[in-house]
Order: C-alpha cells, then structure tokens, then sequence
C-alpha cells in the first residue's frame, strides 16, 4: 500500500479545513415592489427633472412651493398605495378559519 489513499467522498474523511457542505436556501418568491419605494423613487425622479428645468431657465420655480407639492403629492401616494395594498392582501389570504 501507498501512503496517500485516494478519498473516499465520505464526510468522515474529509480534512478539518474543508468547510461541511451547506444547504443551498430556496429561493424567495417574488415579492411586489413596496408603494414606499416606488413613490421615494418617483420624488427623486421628479427633484431631479424639476433640478435640471431650473437650470435650464425654462421655468422659474419657488423651492419652497416645489417642495411642499412634492411632499403632498408624496403623501397621498403612499396613503393611497397602502391602503390598495392592504385591500389586495385583504383578498389573497384570509387570517380566519371557517
């Protein structure tokens, strides 16, 4: 016999350095977007266009009205994207057992 035995491919022959094999994790359903994200999204989008009309001197704009639209109409958004969702969440799983 040889001093080197070829491995076996148990998990009791395996060297300490070797890390254990993991378990891959299952992936994640898809989940939708979230209201809060798409509405901060869309305040960012609409800063920047409205940034950018400003400096091309196309509009002249009051930053303080611009903020406090963007804020209301942030507001509404997520108020209303939330409680849409809490009415199709209400649909799919239903909490009681009949």
């Amino acid at each position: 016999m040889s001093s080197y035995d070829a491995p076996t491919g148990r998990a009791e022959d395996s060297s300490p350095a070797t890390p254990p094999p993991t378990a891959v994790p299952e992936p994640f359903e898809d989940s939708p977007a979230r209201v809060g994200t798409i509405v901060w999204g869309l305040v960012v989008v609409a800063l920047a266009a409205l940034l950018i009309v400003s400096q091309l001197g196309i509009v002249a704009l009051n930053g303080t009205y611009v903020l406090i639209g963007l804020m209301i109409g942030a507001g509404a958004a997520l108020v209303i994207g939330g409680l849409l969702s809490a009415r199709g969440r209400d649909k799919e799983a239903p909490t009681r057992k009949a």
